[in-house]
């Protein structure tokens, strides 16, 4: 038994299929994200989705979080229907984690984006909740992209 389903491996784990570029996706991710780390890859031992030798799943953590990416091939996409916010305690970290998430991807409205792998990402200042329960920040942060946790703010203060 690997790592990537042991029982030392949490109950339940975000698991990411991927055309044929795990290995690419998995490195993007170590490169952006702290305390991230690859954790074990299985490589197929016969072909299937993948040719033999080749990682057909890649068991890797992002700051704590872990998940398993695999190359299934290209039966399967991405939608919006699953997500995964990213909380970010400054403007310089939803700068940071926007650009890099976003290169090679697109921006979508109210703090969502895609990554180059079609990977949806909502960047979203650990504020956020708390603001948008003020309805100028909340149309505030419906016309926005990136989210700029300053303009959020002085929306907030002008229901106050």
């Amino acid at each position: 038994m690997t790592q990537t389903l042991g029982t030392d491996y949490p109950r339940i784990t975000p698991f990411l299929w991927f055309d044929s570029n795990a290995e690419e996706a998995v490195e993007f991710y170590l490169g952006i994200f702290k305390n991230s780390r690859r954790l074990d890859t299985v490589i197929a031992t016969q072909d299937g989705p993948v040719p033999k030798g080749k990682a057909l799943t890649i068991a890797f953590e992002l700051d704590g979080q872990r998940f398993t990416a695999l190359n299934g091939g290209p039966l399967f996409r991405f939608t919006e229907a699953i997500s995964f916010v990213v909380r970010c305690d400054t403007q310089e970290e939803v700068d940071e984690y926007w650009s890099k998430l976003s290169a090679g991807g697109s921006e979508g409205q109210c703090c969502w984006l895609k990554d180059k792998f079609g990977l949806s990402w909502q960047i979203v200042p650990a504020r956020l909740p708390q603001l948008i329960k003020h309805p100028k920040a909340f149309q505030a942060m419906l016309q926005m992209r990136k989210p700029d946790i300053a303009q959020l703010e002085r929306a907030a203060k002008e229901n106050a």
